[in-house]
């Protein structure tokens, strides 16, 4: 498989999987109840996270050219098992993440989600994720689809779906995958 594909295919399911039960898709579930307008919110979702993960991969491919091999291998596969743990911690909003509402639902959703995904699990991956494959259009692209796939549900179906999901069950698939990673970078 080219190297670009499966920084894409990658990128993708690994962000998807950390963002199930996160603080942006209950933020998501959030905005769609307030707004009640879906279109707004899911454009609001794309273009912070676009915008987010972009700055992220970049970072990611700056500190893979900066750090030698061996020592990218090892800071990549230990940062990996790192999110494998974070990720079986359960997310939560503490108090409601908003902007003003004069902003609108597209401009509070694009401005609550840029700021909440500093520095979150799903940013810190997308570093990662760049560092590793030194693509930041593949990672981006996969990143911001694999939040897409993970929120776009969350807003259109809300609660009803996410109660017949095992979340908890998500939260270890998660923690696999990053830890499949983790050990895979690091044995490479």
């Amino acid at each position: 498989m080219p190297r670009m594909l499966e920084a894409f295919l990658v990128s993708t399911g690994v962000v998807a999987l950390a963002e199930m039960g996160d603080k942006t898709q209950l933020l998501a579930l959030l905005l769609a109840a307030r707004y009640r307008s879906a279109p707004p919110v899911v454009a609001g979702i794309f273009v912070a996270t676009l915008a987010n993960h972009a700055i992220a991969a970049l970072l990611g491919v700056g500190i893979a050219e900066a750090l030698g091999r061996e020592a990218l291998r090892w800071i990549l596969g230990l940062s990996f098992l790192a999110m494998a743990g974070w990720t079986l911690i359960p997310d939560r909003i503490d108090g409601e993440e908003k902007a003003s509402s004069r902003f609108g639902a597209f401009g509070t959703t694009l401005i609550a989600f840029f700021l909440v995904e500093i520095g979150d699990k799903t940013q810190i991956a997308t570093i990662a994720l760049a560092a590793n494959y030194a693509s930041v259009a593949a990672v981006v692209a996969g990143t911001t689809l694999g939040m897409m796939i993970a929120d776009v549900p969350a807003v259109y179906l809300g609660e009803r779906i996410l109660r017949r999901i095992p979340m908890r069950l998500l939260q270890r698939i998660a923690a696999a995958a990053f830890a499949v990673l983790g050990v895979l970078v690091l044995l490479a």
